[in-house]
């Protein structure tokens, strides 16, 4: 069983989740499928974009199908907020997310043709909509602090960042290593946003 402490401990910055009951030692099956749906979800959003990373840099016939694929992954999670937060926010969120996949993508182009100030460009509109996709995140949930998302997505994309700066280098050991910490990044930020989601609808897992 999945005891309290150990999600707790395993959050990289600080969160209130003190309305979860001291007492309850585990997770009832309601809390387990939400934080394992969301950890696949998580996954799949870095395996995808790896997937979608070495296609763009080896000029891979199966480009545009794994692209698709990727994209895919910002409408799995609209339809899981949908559950809490209704179609309007859940869409939002969706359209961020979409932004995010698809400027990484246009990033990674324009860093293997070499055109430096495209790439410049690409990365700074990667973080806005990172800053937007954090503020978001924070307005709809308190439990979501800004500090934290901000932390969390800010390594979410310098990670993402050398590992395709790793893979267009040829530098496949490096890419490996990185994507190494990208998957257990990925799962922290899973569990970081389920954890919020318990705590703000109670009713919906007791």
């Amino acid at each position: 069983m999945i005891k309290k402490t150990d999600w707790k401990d395993s959050i990289e910055c600080e969160n209130d989740y003190d309305d979860l009951e001291p007492s309850q030692e585990c997770f009832n099956q309601a809390q387990i499928d939400l934080r394992d749906y969301m950890r696949l979800l998580w996954t799949q959003h870095v395996y995808w974009t790896r997937m979608t990373i070495i296609s763009i840099a080896n000029d891979l016939p199966d480009e545009g199908p794994t692209t698709k694929r990727l994209l895919r992954n910002a409408m799995d999670f609209e339809m899981l907020f949908n559950q809490f937060y209704g179609h309007k926010i859940a869409h939002e969120f969706g359209c961020l997310l979409t932004d995010h996949l698809v400027i990484a993508a246009e990033l990674v182009k324009a860093a293997k043709a070499g055109q430096n100030k495209v790439a410049a460009r690409a990365e700074k509109r990667w973080y806005a909509n990172a800053d937007d996709i954090i503020s978001f995140l924070a307005h709809i949930n308190p439990y979501w602090s800004e500090k934290c998302m901000r932390e969390m997505w800010y390594t979410h994309l310098s990670l993402t960042k050398s590992e395709a700066v790793a893979i267009l280098t040829k530098d496949y050991a490096k890419g490996i290593e990185l994507f190494d910490q990208i998957e257990e990044q990925a799962l922290n930020m899973a569990d970081d946003l389920s954890n919020g989601i318990i705590t703000q609808f109670p009713e919906r897992f007791s």
